[in-house]
């Protein structure tokens, strides 16, 4: 396994232009120097944080694939670094790149927990269940010291207004208690993503996120606070990840999930190239195999954006992983059902009287 031109816990190498741009650029921290006496190569450029000046917070998707309709995103941007992050192109709308840029100049939504309240408050919005988050995860490393997602939950708890919450990072147990107060409604489930059991390959794949043992344990503590948690396989790799399915199954089976899902790997835009420099530099000799996989079952591209296809692709490959899941299910007792959340035990508080005389 190689590293070369990569910098220590970032998922990408470089800043590929955007899609967008006319004129492409170079920044001056692109090269970066290792540290004297640092034998361990050259040095990550820093992570910028910048404000989101966003007016609301609830998006909203007709995607007939995706398992809710609306959503909110604390966080553009997301430091994790995952080399594969289909999200990384909504990065080139704001005159970025989807490479380092992505996961170094993060925007930030403070106003995000008041902008919910205003939106859940409003008579116009019909309760329905939130994810968080749809893109970018809610969990990365900021939010343990800005606890945007944090404050987010507290007014989905007061309004008792459901979440779905996917991430792959331990932090999520730190708001056990909230997720726990609204599964008490049944309005809350947690899906935490596993892309691997193997600890060196999601290092290099998924540098900023948490261990494969982390997630594990981030589902057994979630589930021992009587919160509805599942995993999710996301993205399965063909012929690099796909044979680890049975096994991340009964892992977290015996941690305490109780759904189970998977989504293939998805390169959209400038996904692509991130990826195959990702592979090229770090797994050289899987290269070939995976990409060819991969338009094996992209209909011999490297993504194909059609509904139905691009979560789980197609053919012959598609359906072996298919039905690996799905003996995997059933082998470990996962629901085979997707159950809705329920909306039932919404409220909408009454806003603080005003004091005439003060």
């Amino acid at each position: 396994m190689s590293d070369a031109g990569f910098t220590r816990g970032r998922g990408s190498g470089s800043r590929p232009g955007g899609r967008f741009e006319r004129f492409d650029y170079t920044h001056d921290d692109d090269v970066v120097q290792a540290a004297p006496g640092d034998d361990d190569g050259p040095v990550a450029p820093r992570t910028e944080f910048y404000r989101d000046t966003s007016r609301s917070i609830i998006a909203r998707n007709d995607s007939p694939d995706v398992g809710f309709d609306a959503s909110v995103n604390p966080y553009r941007g997301c430091e994790h670094g995952c080399s594969y992050c289909f999200a990384r192109p909504t990065h080139e709308y704001l005159g970025l790149s989807a490479g380092l840029d992505f996961e170094t100049k993060i925007f930030v939504k403070a106003d995000a927990p008041e902008l919910l309240r205003a939106e859940l408050s409003s008579p116009r919005w019909s309760p329905t269940p939130l994810g968080i988050s749809g893109v970018t995860d809610p969990y990365q490393p900021v939010e343990r010291r800005l606890g945007l997602t944090r404050r987010c939950l507290e007014v989905l708890a007061e309004f008792r207004n459901p979440v779905v919450v996917i991430t792959k990072n331990h932090l999520v147990t730190r708001d056990a208690d909230l997720l726990a107060a609204l599964a008490a409604h049944d309005a809350a489930r947690v899906y935490v993503s596993v892309t691997t059991l193997d600890a060196e390959l999601a290092r290099s794949m998924e540098p900023r996120t948490s261990s494969p043992e982390r997630r594990l344990d981030a589902i057994a503590t979630l589930a021992a606070a009587g919160v509805p948690v599942g995993v999710l396989i996301a993205p399965v790799i063909p012929g690099l990840t796909d044979h680890e399915i049975p096994k991340i199954l009964e892992r977290c089976a015996r941690a305490g999930a109780r759904r189970a899902g998977y989504v293939m790997l998805r390169l959209p835009h400038g996904v692509k190239s991130i990826f195959e420099e990702w592979l090229g530099a770090h797994y050289p000799g899987h290269r070939d195999k995976v990409l060819g996989r991969v338009r094996a079952v992209r209909g011999g591209r490297l993504y194909d954006p059609a509904f139905g296809d691009r979560l789980k692709g197609r053919g012959v490959f598609a359906d072996q992983i298919a039905e690996m899941f799905a003996l995997g299910c059933r082998r470990h007792g996962f629901a085979a059902e997707r159950t809705p959340l329920s909306t039932a035990a919404f409220v909408r508080p009454r806003p603080p009287q005003t004091d005439l005389f003060a």
